[in-house]
């Protein structure tokens, strides 16, 4: 874990600037439209934000993080589809945001195929962990945004990880998915990653004036105790914007709601790690 000599900023996040090897989190739900991809590219600028060098790998072939960030499709030629198929350098592939101390590999319509083609590959499961290997070193965090399935891209990012991030929008089937997800991550333990973790759950696209969402987040609450996060993430019309401007919410709109919890829940992602708080093993 890189989150070390960390220092207080006026807002209560934790910043930093040291080195280290990059803690690698997998941002990971089966079930699309449930902020995956948000919470990837806002997380990860909010944590460029207080001086950790991250890097957001784009392992949708959807490319919706790389759109996120501006990239056409003209501006995706270089990608994440050659160092997991082809061996390529991932650090040729990497591009820069208009986020200081925020990278990008993004993603491409190519990957789709991959899922396929990973299927008779050798060392299928383990290739973005050989990829990310050489980089590490330059980053605190590396956020992969998986796609929304439980296949080969997403068992890659499992086995690459650290820990695995969940958000989980406050609906009446979520535990239902997230019991699946967990026995996935149970078995790339048990076959190929036993250090990994659940770094946290986070709620996600909440409507406090909805009663469905408070009795769902309860639910939450008690089936996973204290790995999932005290910050919620609001509906919020400036994060739904922000992506057709090729920014994330706290560039676009700083002030949204959407935008301070995303910064909200950076610091407690941070505070958490610092403090030893509570990633689940098992």
């Amino acid at each position: 874990m890189t989150a070390q000599n960390t220092q207080q900023t006026a807002d209560g996040t934790l910043a930093k600037a040291t080195t280290g090897d990059a803690r690698v989190l997998a941002i990971a739900n089966q079930k699309g439209g449930v902020g995956k991809t948000t919470t990837a590219v806002n997380l990860g600028t909010a944590l460029a934000a207080c001086e950790y060098r991250t890097l957001i790998v784009d392992m949708d072939p959807q490319g919706n993080a790389s759109t996120g960030f501006g990239l056409t499709r003209g501006d995706r030629k270089r990608n994440v589809y050659g160092p997991l198929m082809d061996g390529d350098p991932v650090a040729d592939v990497i591009v820069p945001t208009d986020v200081p101390g925020l990278e990008l590999v993004p993603s491409a319509v190519d990957l789709a195929g991959a899922e396929v083609e990973l299927v008779d590959a050798e060392a299928r499961e383990t290739r973005l962990r050989s990829a990310l290997a050489p980089i590490l070193e330059r980053y605190d965090y590396i956020l992969v945004d998986c796609p929304p399935a439980l296949g080969l891209l997403t068992i890659n990012a499992f086995v690459a990880g650290h820990a695995a991030l969940v958000p989980l929008q406050a609906e009446f089937y979520a535990l239902e998915g997230l019991s699946h997800l967990m026995r996935t991550i149970e078995r790339v333990r048990k076959g190929f990653n036993p250090d990994l973790e659940i770094e946290g759950v986070v709620l996600t696209m909440y409507d406090r004036r909805n009663n469905l969402c408070a009795m769902v987040a309860q639910d939450v609450r008690e089936y996973l105790s204290n790995i999932v996060y005290d910050t919620v993430i609001p509906r919020n019309v400036r994060v739904s914007e922000a992506p057709s401007h090729g920014k994330p919410v706290i560039v676009y709109d700083m002030k949204s709601s959407g935008a301070k919890a995303y910064i909200k829940l950076a610091g407690e992602l941070l505070r958490r790690e610092k403090g030893g708080a509570p990633a689940m093993a098992s």
